[in-house]
């Protein structure tokens, strides 16, 4: 995941509505089953997924009243606690 893209994205949400980004995963999930696709390709629309996902997760906190910095720095720090597990 890459904080200066999930900081994009929200600036996306902010503009429009999460609606689009949980249709936008949902159509790059559907594209993964197709066997046409090499393994690089399906790494980067399984990190272009992460990174919706987060913005996602990020919003919801945000919209629960934590601060956008908190917010993004709380994530970032439950991705990082995750992985070195």
């Amino acid at each position: 995941m890459k904080l200066p893209v999930i900081k994009h994205l929200l600036d996306f949400i902010e503009q429009n509505d999460v609606d689009f980004v949980h249709e936008t995963i949902e159509t790059l999930e559907a594209l993964t089953e197709s066997p046409a696709l090499k393994d690089e390709e399906l790494d980067v629309i399984g990190e272009l997924i992460s990174n919706l996902y987060g913005a996602v997760e990020v919003d919801k906190l945000i919209k629960e009243g934590t601060p956008k910095k908190e917010a993004l720095n709380d994530f970032m720090k439950r991705v990082l606690g995750s992985i070195d597990q």
